[in-house]
C-alpha cells in the first residue's frame, strides 16, 4: 500500500478527508477558496464521525501550525537569502506573499493532522 493511497494517514491528512472513512472532505470549500476558509463541517456525511468531539479540541492544532510555519519560514529565508543570494528584504517580501497564499492550507493541514492523531481509519464504517 502506497503512503498516499486510501487507508493511509497521509491520504487523509494532505487531502483533508475524514480520518475515519476517508470518503468526504472535512471542510465546506476547497483550500484556495477564501469563502468560508475556516469553516469545518460538524460531522462526516458518510460515516458520521464528529469533527468537533469537545470544546477546545483543536487547541493542539495551533501548536502544529506554529511549528510548521516557523520551520517553513526559516528554511524559506535561508534558501532564498543564503543559497540564491537574494537580499533580506526581497526574501522576506516573497515569504509574506507565499504565506498569504498558504495560510488557509496550513490552518487546515494542522487541524487534519491533529484529528488524524486521535481518530483511527476504519474501512468497515457504514454509511449513515
Amino acid at each position: 500500500m502506497a503512503i498516499f493511497d486510501k487507508g493511509g494517514k497521509a491520504y487523509s491528512i494532505f487531502l483533508l478527508k475524514c480520518p475515519k472513512c476517508h470518503e468526504t472532505d472535512m471542510f465546506y470549500t476547497s483550500t484556495f477558496s477564501f469563502k468560508r476558509s475556516f469553516d469545518m463541517k460538524e460531522k462526516c456525511e458518510h460515516c458520521g464521525q464528529n469533527y468537533h468531539p469537545e470544546p477546545g479540541f483543536y487547541y493542539g492544532a495551533m501548536f502544529i501550525s506554529y511549528i510548521f510555519t516557523g520551520w517553513f519560514c526559516i528554511g524559506f529565508i535561508a534558501f532564498f537569502h543564503w543559497v540564491l543570494g537574494w537580499s533580506t528584504a526581497v526574501s522576506f517580501g516573497l515569504l509574506i506573499a507565499v504565506m498569504a497564499l498558504l495560510f488557509v492550507y496550513i490552518f487546515r493541514l494542522a487541524r487534519s493532522i491533529w484529528i488524524n492523531m486521535n481518530v483511527k481509519y476504519d474501512p468497515s464504517r457504514k454509511k449513515i
